[in-house]
């Protein structure tokens, strides 16, 4: 005799990994070719489904294009949190901590490669979808993430570590001193991640951060 809590399950276990499918195929298929160029049917074949099936689950390509941007954001924005978390939590050496922080959030870069070919693809095409699709990223990922280094950050103030009046601020120069310029030059295909200049960086961008946030 069957289950009747199975009959119910098995159809939602369907839609779910259909949907996860399309994510998935859409992910590639908008990191590899952009908004702008990629298309319903590539997304179809991709993922192994129907056209049909995509727009009954995501209603057109923008809110499907959104979607993905958000899922991957999201993914990327958790280890980012998690590695943060691991290595500022109970941090005894500040520059070793900060340092293992920023080594970590390069990392993401080569982890999730599809994630910022995607990115990548927003900056280029930023004139071609509405401008909620862009914000919609912000607020899933960079700005997540970056709050939750702000909100170590300013642990770090009050038990007297670092100085800064502006923790959120301070998140920001972290992340222009210690791995924007990693960020820019693997873009343009100038530094791989696994260069020793990559740790160069890291750490004189640290040590300047200390510079300025150090206790007088």
């Amino acid at each position: 005799m069957v289950n009747p809590g199975e009959q119910v399950a098995r159809p939602r276990r369907g839609w779910a990994d259909k949907r996860e499918a399309i994510t998935r195929g859409a992910r590639v298929v908008f990191a590899r070719d952009g908004y702008t160029r990629a298309s319903i049917d590539a997304v179809a074949v991709q993922a192994g489904v129907s056209t049909r099936t995509i727009y009954n689950h995501f209603g057109d390509k923008e809110k499907l294009f959104t979607s993905v941007v958000v899922d991957s954001s999201v993914q990327v924005r958790d280890v980012l949190i998690a590695r943060t978390r691991q290595h500022l939590d109970a941090c005894t050496d500040l520059e070793s901590g900060l340092v293992a922080v920023a080594r970590a959030w390069v990392a993401t870069m080569a982890q999730f490669t599809e994630h910022f070919a995607l990115i990548r693809q927003i900056a280029t095409e930023a004139n071609h979808f509405p401008p909620h699709v862009r914000q919609a990223w912000q607020d899933a990922g960079p700005q997540a993430a970056r709050a939750e280094l702000a909100r170590h950050l300013d642990m770090l103030i009050r038990q007297g570590l670092l100085t800064s009046d502006n923790p959120e601020r301070a998140a920001v120069h972290f992340h222009l001193l210690a791995f924007a310029e990693i960020t820019e030059r693997y873009e343009q295909g100038t530094l791989t991640l696994d260069d020793p200049e990559t740790d160069e960086i890291i750490t004189a961008g640290v040590r300047t951060f200390l510079h300025g946030h150090l206790p007088r």
